[in-house]
C-alpha cells in the first residue's frame, strides 16, 4: 500500500474514531453517563452480575478506569457491588432496576447513534460492516509486534549503521 492510501485510510478510521466517541458523549451526557460507562451497563446487561475482574477483561478496560466507573454508577444507584462469596477481595458487580433502566435508553440511544453512523450506506454495506470491523480490531491487536518489527526494519535499511 502506497503512503497516500495508508494515510487516508488512517486518517478516515481517526476521525471516525474522534468523531463517533464526541456523538456518543454527546447522547450520553443528558442521561448523566460519561463515555465508556455505557459499555459497562451494556455488559452487565448482556452477562448479569460480573466479579469486576472479569468485567475489566471483557470490555478491554484498565482495572482501576473499571473501578472508577463502578464507583460512579454506585454512586448514582446503577449498579450495586457486593463481596464476593470465594474471594472477599473481589467484587461482584450487578444492575440496579434503576442501572436496567438507564441500559434500556442506551440501547435506544445506541440504535440510533448506528443508524446516524451509517446512514447513507447501502444495507448490504451495512450488513458487512460488523465483521469488517471486527477484522480491523483483531488486526491493530495481534499486529503490532510485526508492524513494530516492520518499522524498525524501515528504519534500518534508511539509516544503516555506521559500521567501521
Amino acid at each position: 500500500m502506497d503512503f497516500e492510501h495508508a494515510d487516508a485510510l488512517n486518517q478516515a478510521i481517526r476521525l471516525l474514531s474522534l468523531r463517533h466517541r464526541a456523538r456518543a458523549a454527546s447522547l450520553l451526557a443528558p442521561l448523566g453517563l460519561h463515555t465508556g460507562q455505557e459499555a459497562l451497563l451494556l455488559q452487565l446487561d448482556r452477562t448479569g452480575p460480573m466479579i469486576q475482574a472479569q468485567l475489566s477483561e471483557a470490555l478491554g478496560c484498565e482495572p482501576p478506569s473499571v473501578t472508577l466507573m463502578t464507583r460512579k454508577l454506585e454512586a448514582g444507584g446503577h449498579i450495586r457491588r457486593t463481596p464476593a462469596p470465594s474471594d472477599k477481595r473481589a467484587s461482584i458487580v450487578e444492575l440496579t432496576d434503576s442501572g436496567k433502566a438507564l441500559a434500556d435508553q442506551v440501547k435506544q440511544l445506541w440504535c440510533a447513534l448506528a443508524e446516524e453512523t451509517v446512514g447513507g450506506l447501502p444495507a448490504e454495506t451495512v450488513a458487512e460492516l460488523p465483521g469488517i470491523l471486527k477484522t480491523l480490531t483483531d488486526n491493530v491487536d495481534t499486529r503490532r509486534p510485526t508492524t513494530q518489527a516492520a518499522l524498525a526494519r524501515s528504519s534500518a535499511v534508511r539509516s544503516p549503521s555506521k559500521a567501521s
